[in-house]
């Protein structure tokens, strides 16, 4: 495990697998928007994720449900996040790796937020790459954990305790289950969760440097 701070040694374009995220999570965003206003057709109703004991659900809805989102905001601060912290891991590791991280960590988010949503008998789409995001964001942290990150742009947290932070406040907020609260904090839970499981087996065998 790497104990430093990231310092980018020179400018990289945007690798091939985050720059395909991006682009096809502005596609369906934008054709969603589209189809919405011009014929009422809610594409999320096909690629969310569906609860499971209804008929609305399929299973390639566990991998499309982390490309659609609800908002302009949503997706900007989501693709945002993945810019910058896969940009960072996809040039360490390389396509495949980053890709099948990206991927685990999102169906493992679907897959405590699903299960909670089951458990208390909720009626409720899932969609975001936030899940997936959060994977990224331990990942960093377990490698960088001492960079600086800028929370809004203006407060400086080191990583390390800003994933701590993060990890409480969505335990925090699943737990409450406020009314109203559309957001899926045991699916960032658990997108953080099996992102550290699988930085600890990639340290374990001593899979990744930097």
């Amino acid at each position: 495990m790497s104990y430093q701070e990231f310092r980018p040694r020179q400018f990289q374009q945007i690798p091939v697998v985050v720059k395909n995220i991006l682009i096809i999570n502005v596609i369906l965003f934008v054709a969603q928007e589209i189809l919405m206003a011009s014929s009422g057709i809610d594409l999320a109703q096909y690629l969310a994720l569906a609860p499971l004991d209804t008929s609305y659900f399929k299973p390639y809805q566990f991998i499309t449900y982390m490309f659609m989102h609800g908002s302009l905001s949503h997706i900007f601060f989501n693709m945002f996040g993945v810019y910058m912290f896969g940009s960072i891991l996809e040039n360490i590791w390389g396509s495949k790796r980053f890709l099948n991280f990206y991927l685990l960590c999102g169906l493992g988010a679907a897959a405590l937020q699903v299960g909670i949503y089951y458990m208390n008998g909720q009626f409720s789409y899932l969609l975001g790459a936030s899940g997936a995001l959060f994977g990224l964001l331990v990942a960093f942290a377990m490698m960088f954990p001492n960079t600086y990150l800028n929370i809004y742009f203006l407060i400086p947290v080191k990583a390390k305790y800003l994933v701590i932070a993060y990890g409480l406040f969505e335990l925090l907020g699943g737990l409450m289950n406020r009314e109203g609260d559309n957001i899926s904090h045991f699916g960032h839970l658990g997108g953080l969760i099996v992102g550290a499981i699988i930085m600890l087996i990639w340290k374990r065998n001593k899979t990744f440097f930097y």
